[in-house]
């Protein structure tokens, strides 16, 4: 299958994102972050890359961003320290690779993509993975690397109130701290899916977690099925939210099930997920996903999701709000 035209869609999280007490400069710095991410994975994509190298990439951008929480700028748990998690899958292959709970691979996409490729395992976690990276030669910083000042004030707050938050969850806390942005409401975690020029499908996702966490939760970043997934046959998927309830119903799977056992669209299966299995079990935040005809579904059901997307050489477009 050749001479697809190819699509990119990207997310920064998801959650209570509040355009009440989001200024526009503010906003313009979110879109514009996500406007190049875009930029960038749509040029690879043009040039012919594969959909796996172009959603790892958008990733790694995003990841060096501070404004999300993946990377420089993840959120800190309940210790003050930093346990990242990423995935990777590839849709033609099915070959998927993952890291979880480590604090000194500057890129975990990265770690996740090698982890793909060696194919001994799919996910490792802690020490162990962060020796695979060295192994492998990724990059590789002291913990502190990861802190902003922002992050840490952000747990001090939640923290006093003995709370476990998503990135994006808390309005009423950063209102009452004079956060110009709900920096406590978003679901920290940021992702990509593409479809590439030769019909290809991948899916790449990548988190700090929750601030305030206990030291040694994963999500459902990490976890081929819950929030990431990628099959040529039906769909590629990235997630954020509430991930132990994207866990429970196996979000990411879900949705390609419904399409491939169901014979559900794109749109009806997302929103079947999005808006009624979550829901019916206290989950929000929200998907991105590409089908293998190129339709595209960024499913939400929360008051926003940072979020962008092109197809072919289209410019493209970014959002916040609904």
């Amino acid at each position: 299958m050749t001479n697809r035209i190819p699509v990119i869609a990207i997310h920064g999280g998801a959650g209570t994102i509040s355009a009440a007490t989001t200024s526009p400069a503010q906003a313009q710095a979110y879109l514009d972050a996500l406007d190049g991410i875009v930029r960038a994975a749509q040029a690879l994509l043009l040039a012919g890359a594969s959909a796996l190298d172009a959603a790892c990439r958008a990733v790694e951008l995003l990841e060096e961003c501070p404004l999300f929480n993946a990377g420089h700028g993840a959120v800190f748990t309940h210790d003050e320290t930093h346990e990242l998690d990423a995935a990777v899958m590839d849709g033609a292959t099915l070959a998927a690779g993952a890291v979880a709970g480590v604090c000194r691979i500057r890129r975990p996409v990265r770690a996740a993509r090698a982890v793909l490729e060696d194919g001994a395992h799919v996910l490792l976690a802690g020490a162990g993975a962060e020796a695979f990276a060295r192994e492998r030669g990724l990059e590789m910083v002291e913990p502190s690397f990861f802190s902003t000042e922002a992050r840490r004030q952000q747990l001090h707050r939640v923290r006093d109130t003995g709370r476990v938050v998503v990135d994006h969850e808390g309005a009423a806390m950063a209102a009452a701290a004079a956060a110009p942005l709900d920096e406590d409401r978003k679901f920290g975690t940021v992702g990509a899916v593409a479809l590439d020029v030769h019909g290809h499908l991948a899916a790449a996702t990548s988190t700090g977690g929750m601030t305030n966490k206990r030291v040694g939760r994963i999500g459902d970043s990490p976890l081929i099925g819950a929030g990431t997934y990628a099959d040529d046959r039906t769909a590629a998927i990235s997630c954020t939210g509430s991930g132990e309830m994207f866990i429970r119903v196996a979000a990411a799977y879900d949705v390609c099930a419904r399409m491939a056992y169901g014979g559900a669209t794109l749109e009806a299966a997302t929103h079947a997920v999005v808006r009624q299995s979550l829901p019916a079990i206290g989950g929000t935040g929200g998907l991105i996903a590409i089908d293998r005809d190129g339709n595209l579904s960024l499913a939400f059901n929360t008051e926003g999701m940072y979020r962008g997307h092109a197809r072919g050489d289209e410019a493209p477009v970014t959002a916040i709000f609904a």
